[in-house]
Formats: structure tokens, sequence, C-alpha cells
């Protein structure tokens, strides 16, 4: 890492081979204000920019973001957006329960641990790394469905449930976050029905304009994070920048 690389600013993108990881990164790319982008995902990824880009093979386990965090020691409070786009909704083995008797607690736990506890394995950690006097906004990738007050349809148990725990986790967050980190800012994201391999079995009934594609997400977060202010409090916002029900 150079001198003036260590003068300029960095963002970390967490989950990074996801769609939306990929999205966000390809508006990083352009950016001339980042000089780093910081990669992390579970499998290596070939980027055409390797100068720009350095990346991180991680299994989310608490010794794996530890010792990441601690090889980026040189960027501490040096980052000034951090996206968090880790989550699953369903899988070979996983799919959203329509009935109580559907609920399988092996299952229910697997989300959890993927949808709540990676993220906040990272926003334990995020805290030394990203405190400073430079402002640092981090974005978790939540949904519409993990809202209490919005749920009318009910079902999906275990993805409603680790998206509503992780907000609360992210609201208790924040409230320690504004008494030792005031330069964060915490905001939990609904991106929307995305043309993702997350939402493809649940495209049918969608009209072709509420889907959007991952660099529009991507264009409808760095909206929001242009406009967001630190003001210790987490947001909880759709694509639109709305304020979703908790």
């Amino acid at each position: 890492m150079t001198e003036q690389s260590r003068n300029n600013l960095a963002v970390l993108i967490i989950g990074a081979s996801s769609a939306i990881g990929q999205a966000m990164i390809e508006k990083y790319q352009s950016n001339l204000q980042i000089s780093t982008i910081i990669s992390i995902s579970q499998c290596a990824i070939n980027y055409a920019n390797t100068d720009k880009i350095s990346h991180f093979v991680s299994d989310y386990s608490e010794r794996s973001v530890c010792d990441i965090i601690d090889e980026l020691n040189d960027w501490q409070g040096k980052i000034s957006e951090v996206i968090i786009c880790n989550g699953q909704l369903h899988s070979n083995n996983i799919q959203p329960e329509k009935r109580l008797e559907d609920i399988d607690f092996a299952a229910m736990a697997a989300l959890f641990e993927i949808n709540t506890l990676v993220p906040l394995r990272w926003i334990k950690h995020l805290l030394t790394l990203c405190q400073g006097t430079a402002p640092c906004k981090i974005v978790c990738l939540s949904a519409r469905v993990g809202s209490i007050g919005d749920n009318q349809l009910g079902g999906w148990y275990s993805y409603r449930a680790s998206k509503a725990a992780l907000n609360m986790a992210l609201k208790t967050a924040a409230v320690e976050y504004q008494r030792r980190a005031k330069n964060i800012k915490l905001i939990a994201f609904h991106p929307g029905t995305t043309d993702t391999p997350l939402s493809k079995p649940f495209q049918k009934n969608v009209k072709p304009e509420q889907l959007f594609t991952p660099l529009q997400v991507a264009d409808y977060l760095c909206t929001i994070l242009q406009n967001c202010e630190l003001d210790g409090q987490l947001d909880y916002l759709d694509w639109a920048g709305k304020p979703i029900a908790w």
C-alpha cells in the first residue's frame, strides 16, 4: 500500500460476489475520490482493474473477520463507506415457509447465521476500524419483510425473523456507535425486488417496472449515501430513500 493511497479514501464491500456487491464495485471503480476498493467474499474474484481493488477471501467466521480487520489496520479511520451485502432467502435445501408446519429449525438457524450473525460480526469489529474523524457510512442489506409493522401476509418465518433480528441488532449497535464513534452512520437498506438469484423464483408476479437491475439498486443506494446525515441514528430505508415501518 503506497503512501499516496493512505492519504485517500477506501470503501469496503462485504459479500462482494453478490450481484449488488458487484454493481457497487462497478460504481466505485469510476469514482475518482475512492483510491481503493476492499472486496471481501467467500470465493476468489478475478477483477479487470486490480490496481484499485484489494480482495480478501473469508469464511465469515469470527477468526476470519478478526484477521481481515487486522490486515486493514492501515486504513483505520479512512474508510468512507461499507456495504454489507450478505443474505440468503433460499437454497437447494431451504425454501421460504408458507405455513407453520414448514418450519425447519436447522434451516432457520442457517438463515439466522447468514442474515443476522454474519453482518453483526462485521458491525462488531468495524467499530474500531471505522471510528475516527472522517465520516463513514455503513450499510447492511435488510428487507421490507423484516418489518414487523408492515407484515400483513405472514409466511416466510425464517427470512422475516432473521431480517427483523438484523434490524434490531443494527438499531442497538447504532445506540452504541453514537456514543463511541460519532463519525459513523448505520443504514438498513431494502433494495426492492432485484433481478438476482435470491429473487429469481419469486419474480413471476412482479411488474417489470418494479424489478430492478443490480446497477439500478447501486444508483439508488449511492443517492441515499450522498444525502444521509451523521445523526447517530439507524435509518431503515427502501430503495427510494423512504423510511420503512419497524
